[in-house]
């Protein structure tokens, strides 16, 4: 160890101070988890002072360590250790924490520049750990170390172990998980307390290793961290750390029902005075080595994307993987992740093109997520895929990295009843209500193989969580290769204007749409054909006229339950303009589905041509 790193009588002072401001803060703010940043005290004093490599004034160094806080609620701490190596002053840890309009918030976010990513869902930061260390090790061939803070508790959560064991099959020695064994959850004892032995059995069993440690002896700390950063082991490593629940203020020590509650203002002050008062003790750490140049990405240029006729059958799912394949080619900050379904997806075309730039995630969808969300973190573009309906057991984790401001672009593949003969268990009928409420997402959902590819090209430079639904059967192609899609937009298929009714589909339901139109047509019925490939953002305007044209006859066909989807979406337009006196046929899938082909099934929800043209006949007729 470097001589001009402090001594361990130095960081035993350090961890004296962050418990202090720990307290401090917490009992200001009038909120917090103030015992739970004491069990982990010394563990960080440790890593920021002595193992801990970071430029302090340059978050954005490529060469610094990653830091990332797994049990957010321990937050205090967090800011606690900003304060110690300068980077915040005192002033904001003691009078911004958990306030309106303030950065220092209740669980650490990337409003403040040393957080990589949002927590507090607990389970969720080693998943995003694993996601920047797979990136060190395979991308960007940097030498930097994550380091991930984990709580007992979320480790009876199952995105902790499908972490661990992704971590063990891609050899991350990179990633260092810290455990923070203090005994006490929330409402009482953890599910294995403080049986470290069985901590260290489990983590070994997923092909980690394991090493045992008293969570406040200094120079066990020291040692373990020394061992964990050395990656001849070749396993990612798991130290698991006894500690105490409020270590250092005697009161609390150990003693349930203290978690999440900060201390009244007498006991901040007894806590305090115990730990030796207030310090203003500051560490630098160690700066990441500068080794010359750093390796330098290279620019993206515009893809080739590929190109069909119109009329030709293409299943979209595939134009996806077509596309993407090409778009990896033109750049190289372009990665994709699947979830053992990519014959299906056709991520298998850009796994085969770009095998180097692809994650498989096996059936562990959180993790598929936060690795996605770890990998967003190093400034490159994933593209996560699996099928539609089984994005909904990652959530939480779209959930968070649009707290996180991550760039994730998210594929679903085999939607809506559609898929046929599988049944109800394998049809996401949820995901386009489940995108559309997550916060700045945008939903796309393309009809053909030409829509499919254009935003495949557009999500690469859309910034937020942003989904593109995909179809398992081959559908005509629409339109002609070069057309442009933007985002927010929608493709006016037919048109006069003399139209009584306006069919509005998506994916699957435009081409249904397509044919009720013709069938209308030859009985004199004018039917307006609106393709909404972007359910989020809406194209208001069109949707607007289109109202406006046919005095507000509108059917509307989607493959998805009829709460959230792309009747909502219009519906939700149309009213947030202030138009009222419009009336509108929304066709769903409204009752449980079972088995059958593709054409039963979408009949019997009444997503067929003829479904739509009878709906269209009784608002025009006044049926």
């Amino acid at each position: 160890m470097a001589s001009s790193l402090p001594d361990l009588s130095t960081v035993a002072e350090l961890a004296a101070q962050l418990r202090v401001d720990s307290v401090r803060s917490s009992t200001s703010a009038g909120s917090g988890h103030p015992t739970s940043s004491m069990s982990a005290a010394d563990l960080l004093a440790v890593l920021i002072s002595r193992h801990l490599r970071y430029a302090w004034d340059n978050p954005d160094d490529p060469r610094n360590d990653h830091l990332i806080f797994s049990k957010g609620h321990a937050s205090p701490l967090a800011y606690s250790a900003f304060r110690a190596v300068g980077a915040i002053p005192e002033d904001e840890l003691l009078h911004g924490y958990r306030r309106f309009g303030q950065r220092l918030e209740g669980h650490p976010t990337p409003a403040v520049p040393w957080v990589d990513v949002a927590t507090g869902s607990l389970g969720q930061g080693l998943p995003d750990g694993v996601g920047v260390a797979l990136a060190g090790k395979y991308l960007d061939r940097l030498p930097y170390r994550v380091w991930v803070l984990c709580g007992d508790s979320e480790f009876a959560e199952g995105s902790i172990w499908e972490a661990l064991d992704k971590a063990s099959h891609y050899r991350l020695s990179n990633l260092v998980a810290i455990v923070d064994v203090n005994r006490l959850g929330q409402r009482g004892e953890t599910e294995l307390g403080w049986d470290t032995g069985a901590y260290a059995r489990r983590v070994e069993a997923f092909g980690t290793r394991a090493l045992v440690i008293d969570g406040h002896d200094l120079s066990a700390i020291d040692g373990a961290f020394a061992a964990a950063a050395d990656p001849s082991d070749g396993r990612p490593t798991v130290v698991i750390a006894r500690t105490v629940k409020g270590k250092g203020f005697s009161e609390v020590e150990d003693k349930p029902d203290w978690h999440g509650k900060p201390f009244p203002e007498d006991m901040a002050e007894r806590a305090v005075k115990e730990l030796g008062g207030p310090r203003d003790l500051r560490v630098r750490g160690i700066a990441p080595e500068d080794d010359g140049e750093l390796p330098r990405r290279e620019e993206a240029t515009a893809p080739e994307l590929p190109e069909h006729e119109p009329g030709e059958k293409v299943a979209t799912r595939k134009a996806y993987g077509e596309a993407l394949a090409a778009l990896g080619a033109a750049d190289p900050a372009v990665v994709a992740l699947d979830g053992e379904v990519s014959n299906s997806t056709y991520a298998s075309s850009f796994a085969e093109a770009h095998p180097d730039r692809f994650f498989e995630m096996f059936i562990a969808e959180q993790q598929l997520i936060g690795a996605a969300t770890g990998l967003s973190v190093r400034g490159y573009k994933p593209f996560a895929s699996t099928f539609a309906a089984f994005l909904t057991r990652a959530h939480d984790f779209i959930r968070m990295a649009a707290v996180s401001r991550a760039d994730l672009r998210l594929v679903g593949s085999h939607a809506g009843v559609e898929i046929g003969a599988d049944g109800p268990s394998q049809m996401g009928l949820e995901d386009l209500a489940m995108l559309r409420a997550v916060h700045g997402s945008t939903v796309l959902y393309p009809s053909d193989a030409t829509s499919t590819a254009a935003l495949v090209e557009q999500m690469a430079r859309t910034s937020g969580i942003s989904y593109l639904r995909t179809t398992r059967g081959a559908y005509p192609v629409l339109y002609r290769s070069g057309e442009d899609f933007p985002v927010g937009g929608s493709k006016t298929l037919r048109a006069s204007e003399d139209d009584d009714v306006v069919l509005i589909g998506a994916g699957v339901t435009v081409h249904a749409c397509l044919a009720a139109a013709d069938e209308l047509e030859a009985e004199g019925i004018h039917a307006r054909v609106i393709d909404c490939y972007s359910i989020k953002p809406i194209d208001e305007s069109t949707l607007r006229a289109a109202a406006g044209a046919t005095r507000g006859r509108l059917v509307i066909a989607e493959d998805h339950h009829p709460e959230g989807g792309l009747g909502s979406a219009v519906v939700d337009c149309l009213l947030a303009r202030g138009r009222t006196s419009f009336d509108v046929r929304r066709l769903a899938v409204s009752a449980m589905p079972g088995s059958g082909s593709g054409e039963e099934l979408l009949a019997w929800a009444g997503l067929d041509a003829a479904s739509i043209a009878e709906a269209a006949r009784g608002l025009v007729r006044g049926g």
